[in-house]
This record gives C-alpha cells, sequence and structure tokens, in this order.
C-alpha cells in the first residue's frame, strides 16, 4: 500500500476529509515550491498534487496557465521537477502526485519516466489528456514502479464510463466539479452531491473534489458528501500576488489552515 492509500485510511480513522493542494513547480521557483511545500504540510495539506509546467495546458483555466508559462520562463524542466522531489523526500512524506500532461512524459520516454517518478519519491500521477484506453503504454510502466495513477471523472461520465474507469483506477478518483477548465467557475452543492452518490454506489474508492474550490465554506459543504478537497487556482492566484513579499509563506500557509480547519 502506497503513501496515498495510507493517507486516507488514516483520515478516515479520524473522520477528517483529506486538503489536497496544488502547486505549479517552478512558480515562482523551484526553491520556493519545496519552501512552500514543506509550509503547507505545517499548515495542515494532506497531500501535494505539483504541476508540471507544459505550453499547452488545456485543461487549465487563466491562472494556473499564466504560472504554467512563468514556469517554463524560469526555466522549470519535468527533470528539474523531480530532483526537487527527490530533495524534499530528505525531510518530509507527505504524498506527492505529478499533475500534468503526457508530452513532457512521451519525451522523456514513459519507462524512463516512470522509473525516474519513483526513485524521486513520487507516489502518484494524474496525466488530463491520457484516457484509459491510451494510457496502457505509459501505465505498463508507472503500475510496476507502484505509481497510483489517478482517474478523472467528470459530470458528463456517464454510467458505462464509469464502470470503465473504476476498472483500472488507483489511489483516488478526482472528481471534476464543473464542466470547463480549472478556477473559472464555482461548483453547486447540491449537483456534486448527487453525482458523488451515484460514483460511491459503485466503489468504495476515495472521491475528492476538485476545480472551483476556493474557500473554508465550500470546503467544508464538499468534505460533508466526499473524501477529500483539491484547491489548486485559488493557492496559485495567492501565490502569484505575493510571490515578492516576504509574507509569501505565512499567508499561503493561512489561508491553507483555513481550508484544513473546515474539513476536521
Amino acid at each position: 500500500m502506497g503513501r496515498i492509500s495510507e493517507k486516507f485510511i488514516a483520515l478516515q480513522a479520524r473522520n477528517e476529509k483529506a486538503l489536497i493542494v496544488y502547486l505549479t513547480a517552478g512558480d515562482p521557483s523551484l526553491a520556493k515550491t519545496r519552501e512552500l511545500i514543506l509550509e503547507l504540510e505545517k499548515a495542515g495539506a494532506d497531500m501535494i498534487e505539483i504541476g508540471v509546467p507544459f505550453s499547452d495546458p488545456t485543461a487549465d483555466g487563466p491562472v494556473i496557465q499564466a504560472a504554467a508559462q512563468r514556469a517554463l520562463k524560469n526555466g522549470t524542466t519535468l527533470a528539474g521537477v523531480l530532483a526537487m522531489i527527490a530533495e524534499l523526500r530528505r525531510v518530509s512524506a507527505i504524498p506527492v502526485l505529478l499533475f500534468g500532461y503526457y508530452n513532457p512524459i512521451f519525451a522523456c520516454g514513459p519507462e524512463k519516466f516512470a522509473a525516474a517518478a519513483r526513485e524521486a519519491g513520487a507516489d502518484g500521477l494524474l496525466v488530463v489528456d491520457l484516457p484509459p484506453e491510451e494510457a496502457a503504454e505509459l501505465r505498463v510502466h508507472t503500475d510496476a514502479a507502484g505509481l497510483d495513477f489517478i482517474s478523472l471523472v467528470a459530470p458528463t461520465t456517464g454510467r458505462d464510463r464509469l464502470k470503465t474507469i473504476l476498472r483500472t483506477a488507483a489511489g483516488f478518483l478526482y472528481y471534476i466539479s464543473i464542466t470547463g477548465v480549472t478556477g473559472t467557475a464555482a461548483p453547486k452543492i447540491e449537483d456534486l452531491a448527487r453525482d458523488v452518490a451515484k460514483i460511491r454506489r459503485l466503489t468504495k474508492m476515495p472521491i475528492a473534489v476538485g476545480f472551483g474550490i476556493t474557500n473554508a465554506a465550500q470546503a467544508e459543504a464538499i468534505g460533508a458528501v466526499a473524501d477529500g478537497v483539491v484547491i489548486g487556482s485559488a493557492v496559485v492566484k495567492l501565490i502569484d500576488e505575493h510571490h515578492n513579499h516576504p509574507d509569501l509563506l505565512a499567508v499561503v500557509s493561512r489561508y491553507i489552515g483555513g481550508i484544513k480547519a473546515a474539513l476536521r
């Protein structure tokens, strides 16, 4: 059993919901990303979703797109992200999920990537543009390396499609709370509760909800029906607004601490 599953089991034993925080690696720098992860862990983050910057992040809204562009201009690469995770592992065991697109992985080579990601200390990955039907060429290597391949489920996912996804899902299910890209709309709790209930009838796998979540009240409402909440664009925006301020870590820590308090 990996760190992701162990974390959900530990949280469920405490009747607590997971807080998964997304950061764009390399924004404002890889060194600062590492500092932020350690500060977020202290503030209560249960898992970290590390976005590997890509030039064409089609699933992401303007906030994360801009962060990816800044990170790329800073020279952030997949190899650099993995090196940062390896350095992080010297002092932290927080579950780390790589979030990104297939192009950088393909350029690296699926087998080489899987080995490097595992060696660095990553626990899972979410490749947003790689549907189950096309994932075998990567999963043959990442599954063997013990990396959880996280699957996405959307409001538009039908029952038959959901069953297909569940046959190979690992770690947890990432439920996209809205249609569209990240950070552009707020989820409707009543719709989300209905859809999560439908998924629960088919699986006991943990369900984390992301896209459009910005405050503690939303997190608390979603935590009442799901097993975890993913905060992304709101954190990335906060980092951009304070990236030159000496209180950056404190500002982000207070924000995440308030979200986590609503999930306990």
